[in-house]
Protein backbone atom coordinates (compact mmCIF):
# COMPACT_ATOMS: atom_id res chain seq x y z
CA UNK A 1 0.00 0.00 0.00
CA UNK A 2 1.02 3.65 -1.05
CA UNK A 3 1.72 6.31 1.77
CA UNK A 4 -0.77 8.24 0.66
CA UNK A 5 -3.78 5.52 0.93
CA UNK A 6 -2.45 4.18 3.96
CA UNK A 7 -3.23 7.87 5.23
CA UNK A 8 -6.50 7.98 3.78
CA UNK A 9 -7.33 4.62 5.30
CA UNK A 10 -5.77 5.86 8.68
CA UNK A 11 -8.42 8.73 8.83
CA UNK A 12 -11.22 6.63 7.15
CA UNK A 13 -10.48 4.65 10.32
CA UNK A 14 -10.36 7.33 13.00
CA UNK A 15 -13.35 9.46 11.81
CA UNK A 16 -15.40 6.30 12.42
CA UNK A 17 -14.17 4.70 15.57
CA UNK A 18 -16.00 6.10 18.93
CA UNK A 19 -12.80 4.94 20.95
CA UNK A 20 -8.82 5.62 20.69
CA UNK A 21 -7.29 3.39 18.39
CA UNK A 22 -4.03 2.43 20.02
CA UNK A 23 -0.41 3.39 17.14
CA UNK A 24 0.26 -0.19 17.92
CA UNK A 25 -2.85 -1.46 16.42
CA UNK A 26 -2.57 1.15 13.28
CA UNK A 27 1.13 -0.69 12.53
CA UNK A 28 -0.23 -3.73 12.28
CA UNK A 29 -3.27 -3.56 10.58
CA UNK A 30 -1.04 -1.74 7.60
CA UNK A 31 2.19 -3.80 8.82
CA UNK A 32 4.22 -0.81 9.34
CA UNK A 33 6.41 0.60 12.37
CA UNK A 34 4.44 2.54 15.14
CA UNK A 35 6.75 5.41 14.03
CA UNK A 36 5.49 5.45 10.40
CA UNK A 37 2.42 5.66 12.07
CA UNK A 38 3.56 8.65 14.38
CA UNK A 39 4.71 10.53 11.15
CA UNK A 40 1.51 9.68 9.34
CA UNK A 41 -0.39 11.33 12.24
CA UNK A 42 1.53 14.06 11.90
CA UNK A 43 1.21 14.70 7.95
CA UNK A 44 -2.51 14.18 8.65
CA UNK A 45 -2.27 17.00 11.41
CA UNK A 46 -0.79 19.27 8.93
CA UNK A 47 -3.36 18.52 6.70
CA UNK A 48 -5.86 20.19 8.61
CA UNK A 49 -7.04 16.73 10.48
CA UNK A 50 -8.04 16.96 14.01
CA UNK A 51 -6.49 13.75 15.34
CA UNK A 52 -5.75 13.84 19.38
CA UNK A 53 -3.28 11.64 20.75
CA UNK A 54 -4.87 10.26 24.27
CA UNK A 55 -2.98 8.10 26.40
CA UNK A 56 -5.14 5.38 25.54
CA UNK A 57 -4.20 6.38 21.66
CA UNK A 58 -5.49 8.60 18.51
CA UNK A 59 -8.84 9.82 18.09
CA UNK A 60 -10.63 12.08 15.93
CA UNK A 61 -12.92 13.76 18.23
CA UNK A 62 -16.82 14.33 16.71
CA UNK A 63 -18.33 17.73 17.64
CA UNK A 64 -21.58 16.47 18.05
CA UNK A 65 -22.91 16.84 21.52
CA UNK A 66 -26.38 16.49 20.82
CA UNK A 67 -27.79 14.07 22.93
CA UNK A 68 -24.79 14.24 25.03
CA UNK A 69 -24.73 15.72 28.72
CA UNK A 70 -21.30 17.08 28.86
CA UNK A 71 -20.15 18.53 31.97
CA UNK A 72 -17.16 20.18 33.84
CA UNK A 73 -15.63 19.36 37.46
CA UNK A 74 -13.71 21.23 39.31
CA UNK A 75 -11.48 19.63 41.49
CA UNK A 76 -8.13 20.26 43.72
CA UNK A 77 -5.91 17.40 45.19
CA UNK A 78 -2.33 16.38 45.34
CA UNK A 79 -0.81 12.48 44.81
CA UNK A 80 -1.59 9.32 42.25
CA UNK A 81 -3.64 8.12 44.82
CA UNK A 82 -5.78 10.65 44.95
CA UNK A 83 -5.71 10.97 41.42
CA UNK A 84 -6.84 7.44 41.30
CA UNK A 85 -9.85 7.70 43.37
CA UNK A 86 -10.76 10.68 42.12
CA UNK A 87 -10.80 9.32 38.26
CA UNK A 88 -12.50 5.93 39.79
CA UNK A 89 -15.46 7.94 41.39
CA UNK A 90 -16.21 9.33 38.21
CA UNK A 91 -16.13 5.79 35.91
CA UNK A 92 -18.17 3.92 38.52
CA UNK A 93 -20.22 6.30 37.86
CA UNK A 94 -20.80 5.85 34.20
CA UNK A 95 -18.93 8.87 33.42
CA UNK A 96 -16.17 9.54 30.41
CA UNK A 97 -13.38 11.98 31.45
CA UNK A 98 -12.61 13.51 28.69
CA UNK A 99 -10.20 15.89 29.50
CA UNK A 100 -8.21 17.82 31.98
CA UNK A 101 -7.75 21.42 32.03
CA UNK A 102 -5.77 23.36 34.10
CA UNK A 103 -5.44 27.21 34.03
CA UNK A 104 -1.52 28.04 34.14
CA UNK A 105 -0.60 31.11 35.64
CA UNK A 106 2.16 31.68 32.61
CA UNK A 107 0.65 29.76 29.79
CA UNK A 108 -3.09 30.24 30.22
CA UNK A 109 -5.31 27.14 29.81
CA UNK A 110 -3.06 23.78 29.03
CA UNK A 111 -5.92 21.25 28.38
CA UNK A 112 -5.08 17.28 27.69
CA UNK A 113 -7.09 15.10 26.40
CA UNK A 114 -7.82 11.92 28.52
CA UNK A 115 -11.11 9.94 27.03
CA UNK A 116 -10.94 7.79 29.99
CA UNK A 117 -13.75 5.23 30.50
CA UNK A 118 -13.46 2.35 32.67
CA UNK A 119 -11.11 1.23 35.78
CA UNK A 120 -8.63 -0.42 33.05
CA UNK A 121 -8.11 2.59 31.28
CA UNK A 122 -7.43 4.16 34.45
CA UNK A 123 -5.00 1.57 35.66
CA UNK A 124 -2.67 1.66 31.98
CA UNK A 125 -2.95 5.22 32.90
CA UNK A 126 -1.74 6.00 35.95
CA UNK A 127 0.72 3.33 35.08
CA UNK A 128 1.95 5.04 31.76
CA UNK A 129 2.63 8.48 34.30
CA UNK A 130 4.07 5.99 37.18
CA UNK A 131 6.59 4.29 34.32
CA UNK A 132 7.44 7.66 32.70
CA UNK A 133 8.20 9.56 35.87
CA UNK A 134 5.84 12.21 35.13
CA UNK A 135 3.73 14.21 37.21
CA UNK A 136 -0.04 14.72 36.88
CA UNK A 137 -0.91 18.37 35.02
CA UNK A 138 -2.41 19.88 37.95
CA UNK A 139 0.97 19.38 39.41
CA UNK A 140 1.60 23.46 38.09
CA UNK A 141 -1.26 24.51 39.83
CA UNK A 142 -1.26 23.21 43.33
CA UNK A 143 -3.75 20.13 42.36
CA UNK A 144 -6.75 22.68 40.80
CA UNK A 145 -7.84 20.92 37.50
CA UNK A 146 -11.28 21.06 35.57
CA UNK A 147 -12.51 17.72 34.13
CA UNK A 148 -14.68 17.32 31.09
CA UNK A 149 -16.91 14.49 31.68
CA UNK A 150 -19.48 13.08 29.47
CA UNK A 151 -22.31 11.54 32.08
CA UNK A 152 -24.88 9.35 31.41
CA UNK A 153 -27.56 11.86 33.10
CA UNK A 154 -27.76 14.26 35.40
CA UNK A 155 -28.35 11.65 38.36
CA UNK A 156 -24.69 9.96 37.55
CA UNK A 157 -23.41 13.95 37.69
CA UNK A 158 -24.91 14.64 41.29
CA UNK A 159 -24.07 11.48 42.56
CA UNK A 160 -20.17 12.11 41.01
CA UNK A 161 -20.46 16.31 42.33
CA UNK A 162 -21.54 14.19 46.39
CA UNK A 163 -18.73 11.48 46.18
CA UNK A 164 -15.74 14.28 44.91
CA UNK A 165 -17.32 16.75 48.44
CA UNK A 166 -17.01 13.94 50.57
CA UNK A 167 -13.70 13.02 49.66
CA UNK A 168 -12.63 17.34 50.21
CA UNK A 169 -11.71 16.88 46.51
CA UNK A 170 -14.55 19.49 44.47
CA UNK A 171 -13.62 22.83 45.00
CA UNK A 172 -16.17 25.32 46.49
CA UNK A 173 -18.22 26.76 44.25
CA UNK A 174 -19.72 23.91 41.64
Amino acid sequence: MLTKERRKEIIKILNKNEEPLKGTALANKFCVSRQVIVQDIAVIRAQGHNILATSTGYIMPKLNTKNKNIKTIVCRHEGYENMEEELKIMVDMGAKVIDVIIEHSVYGEIRCPLMISSRMDIEDFIEKIRNNKGEPLSSLTGGAHIHTVEVPNNRAYNKIIELLTKKGYLIKGE
